[in-house]
């Protein structure tokens, strides 16, 4: 088999809050030496791929300059294609705001300027926050989520809620679903890795916790799908499952296994 690449989830998979799972930074350097490349992806939404970089390299991961993706970042460049000078209200958290103020869009305070309204993850999501939405959302306004994760790991490795909570929430109020959830599984979200790995789905692995999100990405798109279960996938979620990892391994600290079962 070819493999040529690498997308890597974050949290669950290589660390839990600012903790390095065992094995993680040694699981990368064997990527490294048998030279595939690395696309670290989280739908965390609050950060950028340079802060993701930057992070990776704290906690003593071999991360370089452009490897790292998030849903706030497809976020980012698909406002900048698709909504340039459109009004966009935020229900999410600062960090999430300040990423689209750095678009071609415009952000906005108003909820009754909305063209596009963006949910996400935000701890201080308030009861306001639902009556923005009804406030913002009109027949013809844009509805958007940055990312699916119900939940997703704490520090200690519990889950706690995550922006698929939030946008579930503002779908009840409103009575719409969104109209694109753009992080992890969707196709903007493939294609925003595969162009930073430069190489065809079928000859990238896909390594990650989630089994809706990153296993259910690969196995759309022909990749190899490997799931960990240092994150919120365990035996019974499995059992229920209709995505069906191609691997399931105790760790990314062991996924010398996989690579040795390929021959790569």
């Amino acid at each position: 088999m070819t493999v040529a690449g690498a997308i890597i989830d974050l949290d669950g998979t290589v660390y839990h809050g600012d903790t390095l799972l065992p094995g993680a930074a040694s699981a990368i350097d064997t990527f490294r030496q048998r030279g595939l490349g690395i696309c670290f992806f989280s739908n965390n939404p609050i950060h950028d791929g340079n802060e993701y970089v930057e992070r990776l390299r704290g906690m003593g991961i071999d991360a370089r300059e452009g490897e790292a993706c998030s849903s706030g970042v497809v976020t980012r460049e698909y406002l900048n294609g698709a909504h340039a000078g459109d009004n966009v209200f935020v229900i999410g958290s600062d960090q999430l705001r300040n990423l689209v103020a750095g678009t071609e869009a415009r952000l906005i305070e108003d909820p009754a300027e909305t063209d596009v309204l963006l949910a996400s993850w935000t701890d201080e999501f308030h009861y306001h926050d639902m009556v923005d939405a009804l406030r913002a959302v009109r027949d013809d306004t844009v509805f958007l989520g940055t990312d699916p994760d119900r939940t997703f790991p704490g520090e200690d490795g519990d889950p706690v809620p995550g922006s698929g909570a939030i946008i579930n929430a503002v779908a009840g109020v409103i009575e719409r679903d969104p109209d694109r959830i753009l992080g992890k599984p969707s196709e903007i979200a493939v294609q925003a890795a595969l162009e930073r790995l430069d190489c065809a789905p079928e000859d990238c692995f896909i390594i990650g916790d989630r089994l809706e999100t990153d296993i259910a990405m690969g196995e759309r798109n022909g990749m190899t799908t490997v799931l960990v279960r240092t994150g919120v996938s365990n035996e019974q979620s499995l059992e229920r499952s209709a995505v069906t990892p191609d691997y399931v391994i105790d760790s990314l600290g062991d996924i010398e296994e996989v690579l040795a079962s390929l021959d790569v």
